[in-house]
This record gives structure tokens, sequence and C-alpha cells, in this order.
């Protein structure tokens, strides 16, 4: 048994099996959830890594214990877990280390209709109380029944009945599923549509033997660019570990900013739901939200990370979201994050014209960006005075503290965000063009580390 502080996060679990997560952990988290939310029925679902099928088990167990009968889907995605509790109407459960190293395990809970469990909202009583079961023991056996259900076609069917992609033209798809849960998902949803599709890593492989399955990292997608010029692909899509995210690449080989997509994405989802709420986070491409207003939208500015979109979501009523990191979320996904739905829509984009990825896309992409820059960094605090002392009193220059420090000039633009977890800073920068940004994003650079 690990320390469960350690390995509950703000809003999932995760940790390295055995030492910090084990089934002993996971059997009590099981009796642990359905004492805290009452739930009568749970749906659980497992990514492809070693340890997750008996983690999936224990967990059921433990339900099981309380009274609560538990629908098993097996292998899935993420995203399918969120499918799962959205059409069965039921708190779900999957056990993912999405895109960490094969020795990491971990859980994202849900409550009915995709409802996401976290910190303030669940996730630390399910700790306490989990850990005094660890401490007492588990017991209970309240005769609740395992029952399992394949729900992949399911969730291939219902993603489809969301993306309009009758009469799109034959594309060439290369993805890489990087031996994660892509590898299971893709060949169904794909089926039968006019795609000629390349497969690179759709072995399920928990160890990760080509690449670790994580695409906002660009050496693990120098395979997937390859290959879409070695077979001059109209496409290549990129998933990571759980499948929830994805990555695409040009027909030139050309990493496509996940703000593009984003903007592409709001302007289909305006046009079926005129002036809807879309969703941004702040390091999201300025592009976004003058994009989404042009097109009659209105455009919602959130802290970075997945809970507060989500929180968003809920109470804007926003028809779509959109991460730098390659998350995309859907209010009719019950307004949960879906990599899967996102490359439909991009391919929906594509198939209905003529014209190649690269060109429809430079209609989504007016800025040049500087991408995530990491500083190992002390004192966070002193470093992020020092940079707003730096820029205080030039001209046309604003401080807004939402998350971090964003400081915004004439035509450009930085946010300066310190991690939760580590002693660094993360800088992100966008300018009117290279030039301009390389020297905003050089001088922040030079402060944050002298």
């Amino acid at each position: 048994m690990g320390d469960l502080a350690k390995i509950f996060k703000a809003y999932d679990v995760r940790g390295v099996v055995p030492d910090e997560f084990d089934e002993e952990t996971a059997e009590a988290v099981g009796a642990a959830f359905v004492e805290v939310t009452g739930a009568g029925t749970v749906v659980v679902a497992h990514d492809m890594r070693a340890s997750s099928g008996p983690l999936a088990s224990a967990f059921a167990r433990g339900a099981t214990s309380r009274g609560a009968d538990v629908v098993h889907a097996g292998l899935g995605s993420t995203d399918l877990l969120y499918y799962a509790s959205g059409s069965l109407g039921l708190p779900g459960v999957m056990f993912t280390a999405s895109h960490n190293p094969a020795r990491y395990n971990g859980m994202k809970m849900c409550r009915a209709g995709a409802v996401p469990i976290g910190g303030d909202s669940g996730l630390a009583e399910i700790r306490d109380r989990a850990a005094e079961l660890l401490r007492s023991g588990v017991g209970g056996d309240g005769g609740g029944t395992v029952s399992e259900r394949d729900l992949l076609r399911g969730y291939a069917e219902h993603l489809r009945s969301l993306v309009d992609l009758s009469g799109i033209r034959p594309l060439k798809v290369v993805v890489d599923a990087g031996n994660g849960m892509g590898g299971h998902t893709v060949p169904v949803v794909f089926e039968g549509l006019p795609l000629e599709l390349s497969e690179l890593y759709f072995e399920l492989d928990g160890d990760f033997p080509n690449h670790e399955a994580n695409p906002i990292e660009p050496d693990n997608l120098r395979d997937l660019q390859k290959a879409v010029l070695d077979v001059g692909a109209d496409i290549g899509l990129a998933f990571d570990g759980d499948a929830d995210r994805c990555w695409v690449i040009d027909e030139r080989g050309e990493s496509v900013s996940p703000s593009a997509i984003t903007a592409l994405v709001a302007v289909r989802e305006l046009a079926r739901h005129p002036g809807a709420m879309i969703i941004h986070n702040l390091i999201t491409s300025r592009s976004v939200p003058e994009i989404v207003a042009e097109h009659g939208g209105e455009p919602v500015r959130t802290r970075v990370g997945h809970s507060f979109i989500k929180a968003e979501m809920a109470r804007t009523g926003a028809v779509f979201g959109g991460e730098h990191s390659a998350h995309y979320y859907f209010k009719d996904f019950w307004s949960a994050d879906s990599g899967m739905l996102a490359a439909l829509h991009v391919l929906a984009a594509l198939g209905g014209q003529d014209r190649p990825l690269s060109e429809i896309l430079t209609d989504y992409t007016r800025y040049a960006a500087s991408g995530e820059i990491n500083s190992t960094v002390a004192d966070q605090a002193g470093a992020a005075a020092r940079v707003r002392e730096t820029f205080a009193g030039r001209d046309g220059v604003t401080f807004d503290e939402l998350d971090g420090l964003t400081v915004s000039g004439p035509g450009w633009w930085f946010n300066l965000r310190p991690s939760n977890t580590e002693p660094l800073l993360r800088l992100n920068a966008e300018a009117a063009d290279e030039i301009q940004m390389a020297a905003i994003r050089d001088e922040v650079l030079a402060v944050v580390r002298s």
C-alpha cells in the first residue's frame, strides 16, 4: 500500500505499480467509491497495461462488497468509458495512466453522465475513506454482481452519428496509435469510411516499445511524420495511450497546432449551433477567440486544465472547448473530451472539399507561437515578479493573473505559469510574426533564468 495522498491528484489517481498503487488499494477505492457516491451500479473499463485488468477487477471486488453491481466493459479508451457513463447513465471508472510510462497506472472517475469527479467534488472523500478501509480491511459481502458488456461498436456508432461523414472524398490516413488504445478503437470507428488507412503501432502493448504514447512531445511524432510523407497521405493522426487526445499532422508532414484544430472544429460547431459559446484556455492562440467571434460565437476564456474546461462547459452550456494539449470537449458528448470525435471532425472538413489540409488550416492560423517552454526555477514567484517589473510601464502593456502571469502588448502576449508539482515556470508566447515572437520569448527567458 502506498501513500494515497501521493497518488490522488487534483482530478485523477496516478502512481507507480505496485509500490504506490496496487490491487489492495484498488479494492479499497472500489468500496469507498460506492460508499461516497451511493452508486448502485458502476461501469468500468481499462487500457492495455499489464496491470490494468487486475486493478479493474480488484476495484470491482471492492464495489460489489458494498452491494453495487459492476458493468465491466473490458478494454477501452477513456472516451469509451465516458460514452459508457453517458449512454448508460452510470458512474464510471477508467483504469489508465494515459501517456505515462509503463510502470504507472491510475484511475479517472466520473459520475453518471460523465460528470467528472475531482478533488473538490468527491475525490478527496473517496481518498480518505479508502485510507480508512486500508487500515481496517475492506470486508463486507454486499452481494453485488459483475457482468461483462462490449460497448466498442456502440461507441463507434455514437461518434459517427455526431459528425456528417457522408460524401467525403477518399483520403489516405496514417494513424500512430503508439501501442495504446487507439489500436483498439480506430479500426472500428473508421470501418466503412472511404479511408485508406496505414497503421503505425496498433499492437496493444503497455510497455510502449516504439515511443512514448504522448503526442505533445515532438520526438514522439517523428515516425508518423515520416510515414505521412512516405505514403503520400492526406493526414496523419497520433493518439496518446488512452486515446482521449489526438494530434494532427498535415500532408507536408508538419505538426498542426491544437489551436488551429480548436478553431476549425469551433467553426463547424457554430454552423450547427449559431451564437453558441466556445471554451478556450488562456494559452490557446488568440486566433481562436477572434475566429469564434467572427463566426458569431461567444468565446469563453478559462484557466489551463481539463477540470476548469469541464466546469466552464457545465456552467455556460458551451457546445465545444479546446486546449493546447489536444484535448477537445463536446457538449453532445456529455461535455467530455474525445480525441476521436475531434479527428472525425477534421476528416469531415478535409474530405468535404479538394484543398489539402495545410491550405485549409491557413484560415485558422494567424500568429507565430513559441510552444510551451519550461525553465527550472527555485523561486517561481520571485522570477515571475521580476518579469512583471521588466514589462511594467511599457506603452500598451497590460497584466492578467487568471492563471499565472499573462502580459499583453501591441501585437504580442505571453503567459508564465508555475508548475503545481515541479520547480518549473512554463512560458507560452505568441506574436504577429516569428521575429517579434522570438524577441519577446528570449527577453522573458533571459529574466526568468537570470
